[in-house]
């Protein structure tokens, strides 16, 4: 026996939480009898469950970790009909779907698989899974401002929660940095470099909890196991190198620093 909406997030129809909407909206049924209460528990080595008139069957569960490229969207079903990540596997017949999103306009490391109980581990806010995004904006960022988003600032939704920057490069034309933060609002980065004035050129998703991208090319995707996931997810974030400072030496009073001695010129 098995409860109804997790036995529906195990066959691919999305997180529990989600199951349990479909099940109030009347969308499934046992027996051949729309269900609508939670909490009822169903044996489907004896009975019938259907979703929108699919039959529910129990199926291995799969894990992929993936290269999203950019112009693919993270749906099931999409009416503009672009291209979608479940497009990029091929000899896969279980009902696979994406874990989070990436925006159509960014590209980077997603999790893809068929197993509703783990979706719910790595996207529910009271996890807390760290992910990590290689951002580059237009211009100069500045100590002020990265201060500023780092602390949190203020979006429709509310204040974001403080997030960790580490700067690899910076100009008058762009800045380069890796930004980590552990909640998911709709396109968050990208609008809180835009609240600060800075459009984003690119974003890439490098890191999930303990999951990396490495060398997948965009569009490469390669199998993983649930406790591969699991213990990766378990491992702590890399610390960043403090920069070495090299000792300065303490001149006695009085005394003048040595002059390099000039070279003849012939």
């Amino acid at each position: 026996m098995e409860r109804l909406h997790k036995l529906l997030a195990h066959a691919g129809f999305g997180s529990r939480r989600s199951c349990e909407d479909l099940i109030v909206a009347g969308r499934v049924s046992v027996d051949g009898v729309i269900v609508r209460t939670l909490g009822v528990s169903v044996d489907l080595a004896t009975q019938v469950v259907r979703c929108d008139g699919e039959v529910i069957r129990t199926e291995p569960k799969v894990y992929f970790l993936l290269h999203k490229p950019r112009g693919y969207v993270c749906t099931s079903d999409d009416p503009m009909h672009r291209p979608k990540v479940i497009d990029l596997f091929h000899g896969v017949y279980q009902r696979i779907y994406t874990v989070g999103r990436l925006d159509g306009d960014s590209d980077g490391l997603i999790v893809v698989t068929n197993d509703g109980e783990l979706t719910n581990l790595l996207t529910h806010p009271r996890y807390g899974v760290a992910k990590t995004y290689r951002v580059v904006v237009n211009g100069y960022v500045s100590g002020e401002q990265l201060e500023k988003i780092q602390k949190g600032v203020w979006l429709s939704e509310g204040r974001t929660s403080q997030l960790k920057v580490r700067v690899h490069k910076r100009s008058r034309d762009m800045t380069v940095m890796d930004v980590t933060l552990r909640e998911g609002m709709n396109r968050e980065v990208r609008r809180i470099f835009a609240r600060i004035g800075h459009k984003v050129r690119s974003l890439t998703r490098i890191r999930i909890g303990g999951l990396v991208l490495g060398d997948l090319r965009a569009g490469d995707y390669r199998a993983i196991t649930r406790e591969q996931i699991l213990t990766m997810m378990q491992a702590p974030e890399p610390r960043e190198k403090p920069k070495r400072e090299r000792p300065r030496r303490e001149r006695p009073r009085g005394e003048r620093p040595r002059q390099k001695p000039k070279r003849d010129r012939k």
